[in-house]
């Protein structure tokens, strides 16, 4: 039994290669406001720092602001990505102390930072390849994010498209360390095996996969762990870890209420999604039951279904949001199904691959 509580996702950090812009594909395209801002003018030398938010999910997009830096490293090395994955905690010291204790490695001790909204405490730790965990603990802050940020005076409010809060959070690993990453989170966080498939149950032609799915005592911290199996040719996980130079954050799935009318919004807005071919609804009734949404509709905006014990889910993924082909994300709406789509592997893989196919990386 932790002696801390985790509440929920807290924020994820990405480091960026430039903040301002891509603040401004959050908010015109995502449908994030951005509400805090820390940089020059604050009085941060070295990074500058744009915090965007859309009801419960929130972004940190951060940029180095001279040479030479860690996080330009990273930049360099990964691409823009996926640097922090924070946990909102009620104590995060005791959440430190314990991990730490477990035998994870420390980034930054406990630290009380505060201001005149305030104060809160924040402490790091290490997880798979370069990517980190925060804890944060803000019983006694008001401001808008944490001491040291300051309300973003912006004139353009955000066209919000109907996401909710993180679902889960994906990390890629290269072949034959995904049970190891499993591994941590049962010994450091005391957290269990929620779901698995293996490559029996998801391959196409070409390529497959295994993946675990990590969750807290609660279970409202899900984080699936893939890693590729051998296939005939390259897959997805595997063109993930060439291109990130190792193991990272390879989506973040953000809930909607109303999935047609968020995928309406992002698409308007210019949001690019992985096409599914027409075949795919031809047979999805027989594949998963009956469900409430018009299949035409689901069709012409190319939204996935699947469904288990409990109910039915319907999920959609953007393509790579930047020119390596890492990050991305998925909108996903639980209509009681607690599944991750395993229905839908095939034809996600079919239709990724066909764009690595267009990139020459299959």
């Amino acid at each position: 039994m932790n002696n801390y509580k985790i509440n929920a996702f807290d924020h994820c950090e990405l480091y960026v290669s430039n903040a301002k812009q891509a603040a401004h594909y959050y908010r015109s395209c995502l449908g994030f406001q951005p509400i805090g801002y820390k940089g020059l003018e604050t009085g941060s030398r070295d990074k500058v720092s744009y915090v965007m938010k859309q009801n419960q999910v929130r972004f940190v997009l951060s940029s180095p602001l001279s040479p030479g830096t860690e996080m330009g490293l990273h930049i360099d090395k990964h691409g823009d990505g996926v640097k922090d994955v924070s946990f909102s905690v009620d104590n995060a010291e005791n959440a430190w102390k314990e991990t730490t204790s477990r035998g994870a490695e420390s980034v930054s001790k406990p630290k009380l930072i505060e201001d005149e909204k305030g104060e809160a405490v924040v402490a790091t730790i290490k997880t798979y390849g370069d990517t980190t965990h925060t804890f944060v603990e803000r019983n006694n802050y008001n401001g808008v994010f944490l001491p040291g940020y300051e309300v973003m005076d912006v004139d353009m409010v955000a066209d919000p498209v109907g996401i909710v809060h993180i679902d889960h959070v994906v990390g890629n690993q290269p072949d034959g360390v995904m049970q190891p990453v499993c591994d941590f989170y049962e010994k450091v966080f005391g957290w269990h095996r929620f779901w698995s498939v293996d490559d029996k149950d998801v391959s196409t032609e070409y390529t497959s996969l295994r993946s675990v799915v990590m969750a807290n005592e609660n279970e409202k911290i899900k984080m699936p762990i893939n890693e590729p199996a051998d296939g005939l040719k390259k897959s997805q996980i595997q063109e993930f870890v060439d291109f990130y130079e190792g193991a990272g954050v390879q989506h973040i799935a953000m809930s909607s209420r109303d999935i047609i009318e968020t995928v309406k919004k992002l698409r308007a807005k210019g949001v690019d999604f992985l096409p599914t071919p027409q075949s795919y609804y031809d047979t999805l009734i027989e594949r998963v039951g009956e469900f409430e949404e018009d299949i035409k509709i689901l069709a012409e905006l190319g939204i996935l279904v699947d469904a288990d014990e409990n109910g039915y889910m319907l999920q959609i993924f953007t393509k790579p949001i930047q020119d390596r082909p890492t990050l991305f994300y998925e909108i996903i709406q639980r209509k009681g199904s607690n599944s991750f789509g395993k229905g839908n592997f095939k034809a996600l893989f079919e239709s990724i691959e066909r764009e690595q196919a267009l990139r020459g990386n299959l």
